[in-house]
This record gives C-alpha cells, structure tokens and sequence, in this order.
C-alpha cells in the first residue's frame, strides 16, 4: 500500500443504546480507490461522518495526512470532499449557481471559482445544461451535479456514499469514467455502495462492515480467495465409481450429483477443468457441458455478513 493519507484507529461510536461504531481500524494509502461495503445499518455512513470530519468519535481517532481530524479541524476538512447518498443541491438554482455556492462555501472566488465551475461542469457532462434549474434534472444529472459539488473545490481525498443510486445506465457509466479520471490524477477515493459489480470493477481494495464491526479489510483477489469455486460438469453418461474418481482428482475438495452429472468444489478452476475431461475420457464417457462458477465480490459479501442485502 502507498503512503497512508487517511487512518483509523479504534474508532467508536455510540447513539443511546445503539452502538453504531464497535471499535474500527483502517488505513487509506494515497491515490487508492478504496472500497467500503456494509449492509444497511452496519455503520458505513457513521465511519464516513467521522472519516471525513463530520462526527466527531466517541472514540479512537482519525488522522488525516498525518494530522488528528476532528469536526474541528476546518483547515484538514477543506481537502475533503463528500458526495453523499442524499443530494445536497439545491433544486431552486441552476447547476453553474448549485457549484459557485459550494465553491464559495470552501473559500473561492473570483476567476478562479468561474474557470473551476466551468471546468467541472465539463466533466461531468452538464455544460448545456448549466443555467437550467436543478430541480428540473433527470436523476442522472442530479447525481452527476451532486458529485461536482463535491469536488469543485478540488479535495485531496474523496467520498462517495451511493453516488450511482437511482441513475440510468448513461449517468452511471458517465460518473464511473469521471471518478476513474479523478483517480488517475491522484484524489484518493473512498467508494461505497450496494452494487457489487460496481465496487468489484472499481476499488482494488475493499472493506466490509457490518454491525460496527470490520469484518475484512483485503484485495479483491485476496478477499474472493475466502470462498472456492464451483463447477457442473453433465456427461453423457457417468460409470459406476465416476464420483469417487473425480473426488480423487488434484483441486477437488468435493463432489455432488447435480443434474446428469456432479458439482465439483474447488480452488483451481482453471487446473481442474482438463483433469476431469481427461478423467472422462480414460472412462469412455463425454463431458457434455461445464458450468463454472468462480467466487464473486458478492457471494464472499453475504459469506461475511451472514444474511441477504437489507433494503
């Protein structure tokens, strides 16, 4: 991992009864595109408050470069930028106005805060439609216009709470280009969301929560490691025996009749799949289709949270 921009230690937070954060530690390396999962509930929003300044901990401590990040901390909170789950523009303005507001909020002006505005009206696609109300959007451009609020000010670091909830696939894959541009050019991003194909084609390192409790924090080939694989081979016709055979192969951990053939468990897809063809061969029978089912970002997800996505 690179230089650590942005770190956790311990981190706690209770609201009542209810405890939100159990004692969280991570670190964020600079330029990564960090993954953050977690059912709803788990306590995602709580740690991004506290991560980005927001909330202050009941407990433990956040450092940003190096430095203690509290809601009090103004100076360390000008280089973060948050897009959050719930819009935060402002429907009776015009996109160029929604962007001068923000920018002005984080201390710009003049020229500059005019060619920012331009800039990133740009880059999110809305140049056409700056001086339309915001309120008159598609969801699309609302989401898009939402995460160009949060980076007109130019942030170091970048959260992302839900930012593609509810868009259509154009705007999706407009703000997947925009926040990968973002990265290339060095703003570390902290991404979450409920669609795993999103995270798992995004971020190369990824944390799962749940119940205010890190549950695993890895790469994504380390974390998809956790499950095996699984593959359906149908043969035309399997002599008495065949299962044990296949049992016996290197890389199957075990074998299941499943439909005019077996479901074979294993860690080594690739390896796997010329032994048993070779294996039917030696039996005189045909292998008549393979079905291989590599582990993915969301079967490990529900392996480590124990239950199905909440609403």
């Amino acid at each position: 991992m690179s230089e650590p921009v942005l770190e956790a230690t311990d981190v706690r937070k209770r609201y009542g009864e209810t405890v939100a954060l159990g004692g969280v530690s991570l670190t964020i390396g600079a330029g990564e595109l960090f993954g953050l999962l977690g059912p709803n509930g788990a306590g995602k929003t709580t740690l991004i408050s506290i991560m980005s300044g927001l909330t202050d901990a009941d407990g433990g401590a956040v450092k940003l470069f190096g430095r203690p990040l509290t809601r009090s901390a103004r100076d360390l909170r000008r280089l973060v930028g948050i897009g959050t789950q719930d819009l935060s523009i402002y429907p009776d303005l015009s996109a160029r106005e929604n962007l001068r507001f923000f920018g002005k909020l984080y201390g710009l002006g003049g020229g500059g805060l005019r060619d920012r505005v331009e800039e990133v009206l740009a880059a999110v696609g809305l140049t056409d439609r700056a001086d339309e109300r915001a309120g008159r959007f598609s969801g699309g451009m609302k989401r898009r216009l939402n995460l160009a609020a949060a980076v007109v000010h130019g942030p170091r670091v970048l959260f992302l709470d839900e930012p593609t909830t509810g868009v259509d696939p154009q705007s999706r894959n407009h703000i997947f280009r925009h926040v990968k541009a973002l990265n290339a050019a060095g703003l570390t991003v902290v991404y979450t969301s409920h669609y795993m194909e999103e995270v798992q084609a995004l971020c190369t390192r990824i944390a799962v929560l749940d119940d205010g409790t890190l549950r695993a924090c890895d790469t994504l080939p380390n974390l998809l490691k956790r499950l095996d694989g699984r593959v359906r081979f149908r043969f035309a016709a399997a002599p008495p025996g065949f299962a044990a055979r296949l049992e016996q192969l290197p890389g199957a951990k075990k074998v299941v009749p499943a439909d005019d053939g077996f479901d074979v468990t294993t860690d080594a897809i690739p390896e796997l799949l010329p032994r048993v063809l070779a294996l039917a061969a030696e039996h005189g029978t045909t292998v008549t289709a393979i079905d291989p089912r590599e582990p993915t970002l969301e079967r490990v997800f529900l392996h480590l949270t124990g239950r199905e996505l909440r609403d």
